[in-house]
């Protein structure tokens, strides 16, 4: 009997893939078996990640992509189905960014920055990627939210970024509702504190309030996170869509 958490024979595009949380996803991906492409802004960092997982006995395909630019979203996916051999099974929406800023300091510039990635660029790589499942008969869509989206984290405020991910929230909601038909699952995957570049877990004034509040008194590792996404993308979780997976060590729960 073949493991319902197997990706064998599965194929994977995981978009932000070079750094931090998304590289964790796409070797998470490579490990089950899938084959995987990854999509960055940053040719160099996506060309070290690509030689790091191939260290690990993975072989990942890099793809420079700019996901703020609808016409390099399409082109990404055209790549990606190039690359995969003409199929895309698991999308997972990763790329995004975040400001730590109180809400009267914060610029247009900065919202609109938050919003173009974290929530329009995955829209449109949804539609760009959906549209290639949908013509294939189904997929499955791993959108990585946040805890942020269910809570207002503090003492750092980022309004923006909390409005997005809650955004991300109820788009994977609407889209798996819509898209069941189509034999798209769409999904999402919420941490809480992670160590990575983007979040400075070892800051001592945060401590009390990341850490602390914490029911595990610790923050998660990018690993720690990576096998959520893989059990959504896959087929043991086949039942499952509109769903957020809180991942946060018991955060929200208190």
């Amino acid at each position: 009997m073949t493991s319902p958490f197997s990706l064998s024979g599965k194929t994977a595009l995981v978009t932000g893939g070079n750094q931090g949380l998304g590289r964790a996803f796409a070797l998470g991906l490579a490990a089950a078996g899938a084959q995987v492409a990854f999509s960055g802004r940053r040719e160099e960092a996506n060309l070290a990640a690509a030689a790091e997982a191939e260290k690990l006995g993975h072989t990942l395909l890099p793809i420079t992509a700019d996901i703020t630019d609808d016409a390099q979203v399409d082109a990404m996916t055209e790549v990606a189905l190039a690359g995969l051999g003409g199929r895309i099974d698991i999308l997972v929406n990763n790329a995004g960014t975040c400001y730590h800023a109180p809400s009267f300091e914060v610029t247009d510039e900065q919202w609109a920055n938050v919003f173009d990635l974290n929530v329009r660029a995955l829209w449109k790589t949804s539609l760009a990627v959906g549209a290639q499942m949908r013509a294939q008969g189904g997929g499955s869509i791993v959108n990585i939210g946040s805890m942020s989206g269910e809570i207002v984290n503090r003492p750092q405020w980022q309004p923006a970024y909390n409005a997005s991910k809650a955004a991300v929230h109820h788009l994977t909601k609407s889209l798996a509702v819509e898209w069941a038909p189509y034999g798209i699952r769409v999904n999402a995957v919420a941490p809480g504190y992670v160590k990575t570049e983007m979040a400075d877990v070892d800051r001592p004034d945060f401590q009390r309030y990341w850490i602390e509040d914490c029911p595990q008194q610790r923050a998660a590792s990018p690993d720690e996170i990576a096998p959520a996404v893989v059990f959504l993308a896959g087929d043991g979780a086949s039942f499952i869509t509109g769903s957020i997976l809180v991942t946060d060590g018991g955060y929200t729960a208190v």
